[in-house]
């Protein structure tokens, strides 16, 4: 399903179909000096307090440049979720993220890879969590169930991939990871953390945007990534007994990793980022 939309019209559920839409210039989400240097974007800060990114020569020229003349890339960017099976799993027992006031990176955490790209174009890469309904929930007689009308919404901010912009030949030679996203339910966050409300369930979307200058993203046409098994309710503290026992199995199984890739001599920087993830699901488990 393809869809032409402003980014300000409300979020219409599509599985992993990729949305089409543009930037609306006169968008209240986004504002071209509310860039924050933390790669989120924040519609509430000021261009004076506010630094953007400086971009270099070479990220500025045109986005098909060396292209012999007449030439037309192929490009039909698409977006695969890692992990999809660990994703699916904890949205059969109903996913929870906890948020905090200090702010909590998400588990599991959202990584993707991506295809399709003009592998000379350079692309912006970047999510937001939106409201997944309108409605507030409990946690009674061991399931999730409606308990009133949602809070109002918190300040909408979208994460920045710290890599962006790159060219497509680059985010489709890697895992695209926002394990640095963090989570907080602080309305005054000034870290340029994702705000939520707690009880709440909430959608993560990847966008990506075909520009070679962050500042040119409210102008810019983006496409929207949808993948209905990262649906999760933001908590303060976990309330299903079926979530933290996923967690411990799953810190069994990195550090069983972690072992065998050492045996088989699997590359140092693989490894480290492999502890990073185990060290990241131990400090979850001890909640």
């Amino acid at each position: 399903m393809e869809i032409m939309r402003s980014f300000s019209e409300p979020f219409t559920r599509g599985g992993d179909a990729a949305l089409h839409g543009t930037l609306s210039a006169g968008t209240s989400l986004f504002s071209p000096s509310a860039l924050s240097s933390r790669g989120s974007w924040d519609p509430g800060s000021d261009a004076s307090t506010d630094p953007t990114v400086p971009m270099s020569a070479p990220e500025q020229r045109s986005l098909t440049s060396r292209r012999p003349p007449g030439e037309l890339p192929e490009e039909d960017p698409k977006v695969f979720l890692e992990a999809s099976d660990l994703w699916t799993q904890f949205h059969k027992c109903g996913t929870e993220m906890v948020i905090t006031k200090s702010g909590r990176r998400m588990f599991p955490p959202l990584r993707a890879k991506c295809a399709g790209m003009d592998r000379e174009a350079r692309y912006v890469v970047l999510m937001d969590i939106v409201a997944a309904d309108d409605c507030r929930y409990k946690f009674h007689n061991s399931h999730w169930m409606v308990a009133g009308k949602a809070d109002p919404e918190m300040p909408k901010r979208m994460y920045i991939h710290p890599d962006s912009p790159a060219t497509g030949q680059q985010w489709m030679s890697k895992v695209v990871n926002f394990h640095k996203l963090k989570l907080t339910n602080n309305m005054s966050d000034k870290q340029g953390f994702t705000i939520l409300n707690s009880m709440h369930k909430y959608q993560p979307r990847f966008h990506i945007v075909k520009t070679n200058d962050l500042l040119k993203l409210p102008y810019s046409t983006f496409r929207t990534y949808v993948f209905c098994e990262t649906e999760f309710i933001a908590v303060t503290a976990y309330q299903n007994d079926k979530v933290p026992f996923l967690f411990t199995l799953q810190t069994h199984n990195a550090a069983e990793n972690r072992q065998q890739s050492f045996r088989e001599g699997i590359p140092r920087h693989r490894q480290r980022e492999e502890r990073e993830e185990a060290s990241c699901h131990s400090f979850y488990c001890k909640i």
